[in-house]
């Protein structure tokens, strides 16, 4: 059985918002004011829906799909939120047909080097988007990047994530889902700078209050991919990043089957 860290005695995980250049994503658009497309890239989907029939009801979006620090920031991150939404990290084609997509929302750092500079935490997200999504959405999932040594996972098996948020289902459905297709799950409530249960962190921002949040160790991540660069990662995403990307999928698909998720 695929084990259930508690991470009590490996690791000191830092305060992730300790060593930000910017207070917010606001402080950083004005102090770099033409960063876009070279310091950094935002991108976002928002499915467009609409119900014009007195008589039938129509699906609403419940689910948004989150990478603060994509790009060069907490690298696969962008890539990860793309594939969980339902699209190629490359082609941005829809991957499954008969599956459901989500709305989702990025920011990603461009640079060569230096992009931690670029690193607001998720407390302090500001963008206006960025908050509209999450406020329109019953759940949110936001995907990070974190050390092996901040997960608390051991040397001998450093690829790990660390499951949060305040949603206790949505923490419950992550936890089985990923565990059952074979990866090494964190406890979040044991590493309270992991845990991403702050009510101003952006994942739990939502219609509901609460939302989920994957922390994902280095070690994880480059195993997701054949080429760890910016420009290689969405062409060489496999089978690994294919089997997380379900596992997250078919845990938003439990949640959102359960009755808090009920739109009258």
């Amino acid at each position: 059985m695929t084990p259930l860290l508690s991470a009590l005695g490996t690791g000191t995980a830092r305060a992730t918002g300790a060593d930000d250049v910017y207070a917010s994503n606001t402080d950083l658009y004005t102090r770099l004011p033409n960063g876009e497309g070279t310091d950094y890239a935002r991108r976002y989907r928002r499915h467009e829906m609409a119900d014009a029939s007195p008589e039938k009801r129509f699906p609403f979006q419940r689910t948004t799909v989150m990478a603060l620090h994509g790009g060069g920031i907490e690298a696969g991150t962008s890539e990860l939120c793309l594939g969980v939404a339902g699209y190629h990290p490359a082609t941005l084609e829809r991957e499954a047909a008969d599956g459901p997509v989500h709305d989702y929302w990025m920011f990603e750092g461009l640079r060569n080097a230096d992009n931690r500079e670029l690193h607001v935490t998720s407390k302090h997200c500001d963008d206006r988007v960025a908050l509209a999504m999450a406020a329109g959405s019953l759940n949110v999932l936001s995907l990070h990047g974190c050390t092996a040594a901040q997960a608390g996972a051991p040397a001998s098996r450093p690829e790990a994530v660390v499951v949060g948020g305040r949603n206790a289902d949505f923490r419950r459905h992550l936890t089985e889902e990923l565990r059952a297709a074979g990866f090494q799950t964190v406890d979040g409530t044991r590493i309270p700078e992991l845990a991403g249960d702050d009510t101003d962190n952006i994942c739990n921002r939502t219609l509901l209050g609460k939302g989920g949040q994957l922390e994902l160790t280095t070690e994880l991540r480059q195993s997701m991919f054949g080429t760890f660069t910016r420009q290689g990662r969405p062409k060489t995403a496999n089978d690994t990043f294919r089997r997380f990307t379900a596992a997250c999928r078919a845990a938003i698909a439990r949640l959102e089957a359960g009755p808090d998720q009920v739109v009258l």
